[in-house]
């Protein structure tokens, strides 16, 4: 054989060895971003790394984009049409869950409610400054210990406070969590939960209103059992009240991709940023979800019944949590 002839056949040797890599890598990225689709498909939210994953399905279309790119360059047709069809799967779930449509009936309240995450009080400054600007109606705070509850206190308590009324859960750490209300409340039980879920009962211009703060435990690879149960916990709490206007809003530690979520508004409530057209917005974690890739997963929600109508939500950057906080403008109507 001449040197040319060898130097041919060395090239075409490297030339499909590296076809032959970059198929192996596409088919490892989409074998990996097939499992998690998969499980949405299934309406399962599997086991880990899966639920971890799910909370981020918006961004597994980048490495459905580098399988994509790598099948073309290796050639191979087959890899090529499993990348587009995992491709068509995310762009099928991307668009926003849940119900959305017109209360109807007879208008009678305006309602502001905001919920936050000061990750273990450190916040809560931040969130009192939040609160004297855009002055909710009903505040629900996570993480709020024993000096978050005392500073809210403070700064909005007593018979003369903008927030006359609270049921709390005072605890250490990331178990205490508050609800302030300019509205009169009557105690009711919580969701029991590892962390404070405290519940009440709002009198909104002569209407009862349940309220529930949500705070499941996040789903770590040693907690899922206990995710998924108190996910189920905050369901039932949900299709207990088919027939009562009924707010149920906080950290989740989960989005609309698990089904574990996605259960709760099959009960019966609305996703507050679907109704305002803002359902994929990031929350969670801040650093990342205010960016100019807005990358992240929206965790925080404000659920409401059909009694309700959202007319806006705006998300709230706070300094020192890992949460945006968000605000949400409702209309509750008169369906009777």
């Amino acid at each position: 054989m001449d040197t040319a002839a060898a130097d041919r056949a060395v090239g075409e040797g490297e030339r499909t060895g590296g076809r032959r890599a970059a198929a192996w890598c596409a088919g490892l990225l989409l074998l990996g971003v097939s499992v998690v689709v998969g499980c949405r498909a299934a309406d399962s939210d599997g086991v880990t790394p899966v639920p971890q994953l799910l909370a981020f399905l918006p961004w597994l279309l980048a490495p459905t984009g580098a399988a994509l790119l790598l099948a073309a360059l290796a050639r191979r047709r087959l890899v090529l049409l499993w990348g587009v069809i995992v491709l068509g799967a995310l762009a099928w779930f991307l668009e926003p869950y849940g119900k959305s449509g017109d209360p109807g009936g007879r208008p009678v309240a305006e309602l502001r409610v905001l919920t936050a995450n000061v990750r273990f009080g450190q916040g809560t400054d931040a969130l009192v400054d939040e609160i004297r600007r855009h002055r909710p109606d009903i505040v629900f705070v996570q993480e709020c210990e024993y000096t978050c509850s005392a500073a809210l206190r403070k700064a909005f308590g007593g018979d003369t406070g903008a927030y006359p009324y609270r049921q709390a859960v005072d605890a250490y750490g990331s178990e205490g969590s508050v609800i302030l209300s300019g509205h009169r409340l009557t105690p009711a039980d919580g969701v029991t939960g590892t962390l404070g879920m405290p519940g009440a009962t709002a009198d909104v211009a002569g209407h009862p209103v349940r309220l529930q703060l949500a705070h499941p435990m996040p789903p770590l690879p040693d907690q899922l059992d206990t995710w998924r149960r108190e996910l189920g916990a905050l369901r039932a709490y949900a299709a207990a009240g088919r027939g009562t206007p009924t707010i149920l809003a906080g950290d989740f530690n989960a989005s609309q991709d698990h089904a574990a979520f996605r259960r709760i508004l099959d009960a019966g409530l609305y996703d507050s940023t679907r109704l305002a057209g803002e359902s994929r917005t990031p929350t969670w974690p801040a650093r990342t979800a205010r960016g100019p890739l807005a990358l992240g997963a929206q965790i925080d929600h404000v659920l409401v019944s059909g009694d309700f109508a959202a007319r806006r939500a705006r998300f709230l950057d706070l300094d020192d949590t890992d949460h945006r906080a968000l605000v949400v403008d409702l209309t509750l109507h008169d369906r009777t």
